[in-house]
């Protein structure tokens, strides 16, 4: 009789009708594995005082059925959104495989690499009452690798790689932008899949900012409540060439912030290796990597300096080392004096070249350099 007359404390009651709204939301929507992991934290949550509830739910949670997430324009795959106007696809599907690892910073690799790993053990996760991270920030100089990590990542999970370029979506009428994104994060929400809302500043910008019109402003706001929304089930990535205009509210809304630093010198002689497929020694490589990197150079742009290098080499029929260190000296013989000396003194030292070869490559004399190596002797 005492049991039968227990009173639910008011606190619970209010905790069971959020649950209670929650888990409509999103069996509404459509989100299958949301639904799931909801129901597998009732079960824990509501099984120390109902062991039959959570019986019953993991009874439901082992028999449901399962679904591989399904590759966009295939077999009945929901269609690809359209600009209502243009008529153009509003994402673009990137299913091309990366051959190689990236190049990253570590603290780079480490944030891709956790953030990977909950998402392949999000049984682990859920167990322990825990998501995966839903969502990520990715900061830094254009050329650096944001795009490319992002590929990397949903190669990695196994999941199709839909790319909105915010750019590519404004339109003059603002409503509609905001109608595009919607549609966009519609289609990337049906099942799972890696989103990469590529140029985020075009849109999220600060909403203090005078010079934006309000319907601006009210896009903004659209857009972290979409984010706030993202199913755990798939990852929703952003990245940005600008942070200092984005939104102070749009750091808050993602559980990862990955700052893409611009490559240190051996980043560079890692990615030139990998560019160069063997064509140039390491010790050329390492020159090239000293001048990129002297220019505060991205990844980017040490891939442009070697596909057109290979590209001459091929049409002058020369080594691709040599037109790599030609392409250097130029721009190294266009700094002022004083700065090619300190470059050739380093390249002298590190004992990449010979002193006769860094006089060609830098324009500095090998009187200078020996009479620099005298100096630097006699100070030791």
């Amino acid at each position: 009789m005492s049991r039968a007359m227990k009173v639910t404390p008011l606190g619970d009651l209010l905790g069971i009708e959020q649950d209670l709204v929650h888990l409509a939301r999103m069996a509404l929507a459509g989100r299958n594995q949301d639904v799931q992991m909801l129901l597998q934290r009732l079960a824990r949550r509501y099984g120390r005082d109902n062991e039959r509830l959570a019986d019953a739910l993991q009874v439901l949670l082992r028999d449901a059925p399962t679904s591989d997430a399904p590759l966009r324009g295939v077999g009945t795959a929901a269609p690809v959104p359209l600009d209502s106007d243009s008529r153009f696809p509003l994402v673009r599907i990137d299913q091309t495989g990366l051959p190689v690892e990236p190049v990253l910073a570590p603290a780079v690799r480490g944030q891709a690499d956790q953030i990977c790993e909950e998402h392949l053990q999000r049984e682990r996760l859920l167990q322990a009452g825990l998501v995966p991270s839903r969502t990520a920030l990715f900061v830094g100089p254009p050329g650096v690798g944001k795009t490319l990590v992002a590929k990397w990542m949903a190669q990695r999970l196994g999941l199709p790689l839909l790319v909105l370029d915010l750019s590519s979506v404004m339109s003059s009428f603002l409503g509609r932008t905001g109608g595009n994104i919607r549609k966009v994060l519609d289609y990337a929400k049906a099942s799972p899949s890696v989103l990469l809302l590529d140029e985020l500043d075009t849109v999220a910008k600060r909403r203090d900012d005078g010079a934006e019109v309000g319907e601006l402003k009210r896009l903004v706001t659209v857009l972290l409540q979409e984010i706030d929304d993202w199913p755990a089930s798939s990852l929703l990535l952003a990245a940005t060439n600008h942070a200092s205009l984005l939104d102070p509210a749009v750091w808050r809304r993602f559980d990862v912030v990955v700052d893409f630093p611009l490559p240190d010198e051996e980043q560079l002689l890692l990615a030139l290796e990998q560019y160069c497929e063997k064509q140039a020694e390491s010790k050329v490589l390492a020159v090239v990597a000293k001048v990129l990197r002297s220019q505060e150079s991205s990844f980017a742009d040490a891939h442009r300096l070697v596909s057109a290098a290979r590209r001459r080499a091929v049409l002058s029929e020369v080594a691709v080392a040599e037109v790599l260190l030609d392409s250097c000296g130029q721009q190294v013989r266009q700094l002022p004096f004083p700065e090619r000396v300190r470059f050739a003194m380093d390249l002298v030292q590190a004992d990449h070249m010979s002193q006769r070869r860094v006089c060609e490559l830098t324009g500095v004399s090998r009187d200078t350099m020996r009479e620099r190596l005298r100096r630097q002797t006699g100070q030791n």
